[in-house]
């Protein structure tokens, strides 16, 4: 009597699908349970089909439906870059608006505006800090205006830093009036004004 061969096994045709190899492997199996020794023989006839028409297929002998190629190809295509967005990815108009300063052009815009919330400690009139608030606008509309050499647009942006500093200072001396402790309601103002400034000189253009 000669040994079975793997397919006799499955009780498949070797032109059988991997579908129905695979419903015969299963039907087998649930008809074996309880008996370890069968179920081996029929994994190990399953793995040497498979290796079978693996081989066969690497020859051409098997042809390989057009929907398993095309999962093949999905399949050896990168996977979707998981990084966040960077800048060049964003919106025109955004990357239009945006900078990203030097250490140096950073540094530079830190030194004057951290020198202008200094004297805004020490000089406490109106006069006084009207007079930083104007430092700050003039050097934010020159530090601005020379990166694209568009004044109005670097106008438009010093001038909304300092209507929307102001407006954002005198909302927290409104809502946490225990900011107050240590600082002037205008002092208060005159440092929310300065740090808008700051961030329009450093990160907008």
């Amino acid at each position: 009597m000669s040994e079975q061969t793997p397919y006799e096994i499955l009780q498949v045709a070797e032109d059988a699908s991997f579908e129905e190899i695979q419903v015969s492997r299963d039907r087998l199996l649930e008809g074996h349970n309880g008996d370890e020794k069968q179920r081996q023989r029929i994994e190990a006839a399953y793995d040497a089909i498979l290796m079978d028409r693996l081989r066969r297929r690497q020859e051409g002998k098997i042809k390989v439906p057009e929907r398993i190629r095309y999962a093949e190809r999905l399949s050896e295509e990168p996977p979707p870059s998981a990084n966040p967005p960077r800048l060049s990815q964003s919106p025109l108009w955004l990357r239009d608006w945006l900078d990203t300063p030097t250490g140096k052009e950073l540094a530079i815009a830190t030194a004057v505006y951290a020198g202008l919330a200094g004297f805004s400690f020490v000089w406490h009139s109106n006069d006084s800090l009207a007079f930083l608030l104007s430092l700050g606008f003039g050097f934010n509309l020159c530090w601005m205006a020379r990166k694209e050499q568009k004044l109005g647009r670097a106008f438009l942006f010093t001038l909304a830093g300092l209507v929307l500093g102001g407006l954002l200072g005198t909302v927290l001396v409104q809502v946490a009036p225990q900011l107050l402790a240590t600082l002037s309601a205008e002092d208060l103002v005159t440092l929310v004004i300065l740090f808008l400034l700051w961030l329009s000189s450093n990160f907008l253009r």
